[in-house]
């Protein structure tokens, strides 16, 4: 097996040069199919493209065989819409004064925003076909794509750790509800968890990596799964405290806002919802690439965006409602509600179903960035499942349940990356919809040759750079100071908005640009 040369070489027959997968490889097929749970077929690099910018998980996907439609798309909002930690930022804005038509507004606001930006960014995918961070080297440049793919993946991989604990948490009193005999198991601690504890982490741990394993097509599977389950498991939970609480409930607190701090609350809630998504913004082109045409995108986001967040806002509106009229007291979360059904069949289910919702929630939100970001830093060596057994680690041995408990790590340094993703949307949508009309060389993504449309000046499109950074200081402080807490809020739009005006100000809107699809260099996607 011969290795790659360099982009676009050939042998003595004029036939393209493979890659081999590992430089470690056998030599015995047979035994590295064995080794690597997958054939051990090379590679093969199209003329042209670089072998350090290209493999068939980075590349283009095809036209032919997509199959992110319309409901794929839709049951992946059906499960992050209604995660728990949505659902204790939702019920927190009844906590705070606001009631039920207010909510459902401030929901309804939020909703149709980000309707907006997730069409604007899904549409990339479905155009080019590419992932997040290839997306990124149209603006960044070919190597300056990297800054945006390593924040997104360490956003991510820290709270794939992170839900995965939380989820651990549910399993473990579910674990205990059963089977009390194991209560001892509960009492000893090693590097911050019970023996309990870690029976219940690495197992979930375990069951989404190997869910990811089999790449996005199970994953697209497993959120068509989850979807329906989750959306009638909330109906049910509000249904039963509607009955609970005799049919009618509480539409705000004794303590709720009016006049222009109740508008003012209203704004900032709505904007929180959409900051709490701004990590999806930027990326939701690795699952639309699978899309097979802007109108599967719209249908899903209508319908998993406005829809079922109003259907969302519903079931919080209920949920709080119902507990204050019944007592007084405002729930934190649904898992206070499930705690407190009787009954332990439907406790289980119940329980079950919250372990399924967060791992869709993790599958899709935090572990598919950090893949994409690490294949796109080492593609030679990595393909898909590598990628995603070596962020699975990475999420095991940050011992994600001490990042949890330390709010310094959750607001200065999650937080403090979270502020820096509102710059990085704002330059590469500028740049793909105001300056390059939608004009993209695909080709050209994967090709490390000095001339190639997204070289830049050795491979950093340094206008990008100029134009995030002080709009990323701006957000930083904003997200960070205390001082700004009022407005901090705001902070991934300010930032967005400057970094755009910035680059626009800065960027040659009028050099040639080109628009050339990939369908050459692309690979079908896997079934």
């Amino acid at each position: 097996m011969s290795h790659q040369q360099g982009p676009g070489s050939h042998d003595e027959h004029g036939h393209p040069h493979l890659i081999d997968p590992e430089p470690w490889g056998t030599g015995d097929p047979a035994v590295e199919e064995i080794v690597r749970g997958e054939p051990a077929t090379p590679v093969q690099v199209p003329t042209g493209v670089s072998p350090r910018l290209y493999n068939e998980d980075l590349a283009p996907t095809t036209r032919k065989g997509r199959t992110w439609h319309a409901y794929s798309i839709f049951t992946l909002w059906a499960n992050d819409v209604h995660s728990l930690g949505n659902y204790v930022f939702a019920i927190g804005l009844f906590a705070l004064g606001l009631g039920a038509w207010q909510i459902m507004l401030a929901f309804l606001f939020g909703a149709v925003l980000l309707f907006l930006l997730l069409n604007l960014s899904g549409f990339i995918g479905e155009r080019t076909g590419v992932p997040f961070p290839v997306m990124s080297r149209i603006s960044f440049g070919i190597r300056g794509s990297n800054i945006p793919a390593i924040i997104r993946g360490a956003v991510a991989v820290a709270w794939f750790g992170i839900q995965t604990y939380l989820a651990s948490v549910v399993l473990r009193v579910l674990i205990l509800a059963l089977a009390p005999s194991l209560a001892p198991l509960d009492t000893d601690s090693f590097l911050g968890l019970s023996t309990l504890g870690w029976i219940s982490f690495v197992g979930l741990w375990a069951l989404q990596t190997v869910i990811v394993s089999f790449g996005m097509e199970m994953i697209r599977k497993y959120e068509a799964f989850a979807g329906p389950i989750i959306l009638v498991t909330m109906l049910a939970l509000a249904i039963w405290m509607l009955v609970e609480a005799g049919g009618t409930i509480a539409w705000s607190t004794a303590d709720s806002l009016t006049g222009p701090v109740m508008w003012v609350r209203i704004f900032q809630s709505s904007a929180l919802w959409v900051v709490v998504y701004g990590t999806f913004v930027l990326n939701f082109c690795d699952f639309t690439r699978g899309a097979p045409s802007r109108r599967s995108v719209v249908r899903g986001n209508f319908f998993g965006i406005p829809i079922n967040m109003l259907f969302f806002a519903a079931i919080v509106v209920v949920l709080a409602g119902a507990q204050y009229k019944i007592d007084g007291t405002i729930i934190a979360s649904p898992t206070d509600v499930v705690n407190a059904i009787p009954n332990t069949l439907l406790l289980v289910l119940a329980c079950l179903a919250l372990i399924i919702l967060t791992v869709a929630v993790n599958l899709m939100a935090n572990f598919v960035a950090p893949i994409y970001t690490l294949a796109h830093l080492f593609p030679r060596t990595l393909n898909f499942r590598r990628a995603a057994i070596i962020s699975a680690v990475i999420g095991l041995v940050i011992l994600p349940w001490n990042l949890y408990n330390s709010p310094v790590v959750i607001v200065y340094f999650l937080g403090g990356l979270g502020a820096l993703l509102g710059p990085l949307f704002g330059v590469i949508m500028a740049d793909y919809w105001l300056v390059r009309k939608g004009r993209v060389n695909i080709p050209d993504l994967y090709s490390d040759s000095p001339d190639g449309e997204y070289a830049y000046t050795r491979g950093v499109n340094r206008k990008a750079v100029i134009a995030g950074t002080p709009a990323a200081i701006l957000a930083l402080v904003l997200a960070l100071v205390p001082a700004f807490t009022y407005v901090s809020g705001f902070s991934w739009f300010v930032g967005a908005i400057l970094a755009a005006g910035t680059y626009l100000l800065i960027m040659d809107r009028h050099a040639p640009f080109h628009a050339v699809d990939g369908e050459d260099i692309a690979v079908a996607p896997r079934h």
